[in-house]
């Protein structure tokens, strides 16, 4: 399964508020502040949930924009994943290497034409197993709260 197989210990997915807590998975606060445009002019967190939905935003939205770019640069990033969901995490770590390479050199003829890739078979097992999804939110707590209280030693 997806939670467990594919992290590593300590990692967890960054996800909006459609998903719900579970291990593995960290949403944001529903019910609390959580678009970076509504903590502009002065306008701070005032709690730690506050204060964990404000960097998840901004996190999400650095996200969002590296994904951006890697759709940009390799078209096949767009389409629906063919690849078992571990080749899909190495695929996002290639796009993300080979983007910051080209970035740093530039393209050469060392790249493969995207057109010639080749998917690989499907032989990972998706079933879903149930988590105990109160232990992520009290993770997500703790993450919370250990950010609102060194909230001063760092850039809000």
């Amino acid at each position: 399964p997806i939670a467990n197989s594919c992290l590593f210990i300590g990692k967890f997915f960054l996800v909006d508020a459609g998903y719900a807590v579970r291990p593995g998975f960290l949403p944001p606060y529903r019910g609390t502040r959580y678009h970076l445009k509504e903590y502009g002019r002065g306008n701070h967190p005032q709690n730690a949930k506050e204060l964990f939905n404000l960097r998840h935003s901004s996190l999400r939205t650095s996200v969002e924009r590296a994904f951006c770019a890697y759709k940009n640069r390799w078209k096949f990033v767009y389409n629906k994943p063919f690849h078992p969901f571990k080749t899909q995490v190495k695929v996002v770590l290639a796009c993300a290497i080979l983007h910051n390479w080209v970035l740093q050199y530039g393209e050469d003829e060392y790249f493969p034409p995207e057109e010639t890739w080749e998917p690989e078979p499907n032989d990972e097992d998706h079933n879903d197993i149930v988590h105990d999804n109160i232990s992520w939110a009290h993770k997500r707590d703790e993450f919370a709260n250990q950010m609102w209280a060194n909230r001063g030693l760092a850039n809000i």
